[in-house]
């Protein structure tokens, strides 16, 4: 038996999304009324939505040419689809508040807690508890984020990425330009609002998946993530 947890947010219309990028519009674009030449319908019934959205919308992957403009050449289609399958372990950081930084030594700390190690490939995510708080909310966009050093550090560990429950990695004007400049120099990734982190805290490694869409040149894309288990109960 295999467990899969679902971790990507619903996209809907008008959903929160970060205050730079466009809102989610969803449209009908056509009825089934409508294939069906049913004149002057009781019912409306979708066949096709139109969608019209950025690619960081929800759930999300950042391609590396988004870290910077020396990194133009490294689109989404073109990063290699081994970063997004790749084994992954979660970090409880629950206990940071609001715009709070997320530093090396914590980390470290809940490895130790979790007796759990980072390893080279691996996608690192970050349980803050922020979505389930504050989702919604005024305080949507004041969520936690790492640390320029810590960036450095999961960097160093050569992993694959990592991922948050907020829209940013970082915390804007102070670390978050930063952090993805670091993921593009050091050529590894993040994603940006998860769901569903608390499930994965205490139950150790597990495989990861969150394959991002083929857009030519693209900065980025929505992905559905989903954490496996093997022979869960």
């Amino acid at each position: 038996m295999i467990e899969i947890i679902d971790l990507s947010q619903e996209i809907y219309a008008e959903m929160p999304v970060y205050k730079s990028l466009p809102n989610v519009k969803m449209t009908v674009y056509a009825t089934h009324e409508q294939w069906d030449k049913i004149h002057n319908p009781t019912t409306v019934t979708p066949s096709v939505y139109k969608l019209e959205m950025s690619e960081h919308t929800g759930t999300h992957v950042d391609a590396i040419n988004h870290m910077g403009m020396e990194f133009s050449e490294q689109s989404i289609d073109k990063m290699p689809l081994s970063m997004f399958y790749t084994k992954g372990i979660c970090l409880d950081f629950s206990n940071k508040g609001l715009s709070e930084l997320i530093e090396v030594d914590d980390i470290t700390e809940a490895c130790k807690q979790a007796n759990l190690t980072i390893e080279k490939g691996d996608t690192v995510l970050l349980y803050t508890n922020h979505y389930k708080k504050h989702f919604g909310t005024e305080s949507w966009e004041n969520g936690p984020g790492i640390s320029i050093e810590a960036a450095y550090f999961l960097g160093e560990k050569g992993i694959s990425a990592f991922g948050v429950e907020t829209m940013s990695p970082g915390i804007p004007k102070i670390s978050n330009k930063e952090v993805h400049q670091i993921c593009g120099k050091l050529g590894f990734t993040h994603y940006e609002n998860m769901v569903n982190l608390d499930q994965l805290i205490g139950r150790g490694r597990f495989q990861f998946i969150a394959l991002p869409l083929k857009i030519r040149g693209g900065t980025g894309s929505p992905v559905r993530a989903v954490a496996i288990f093997e022979n869960s109960k």
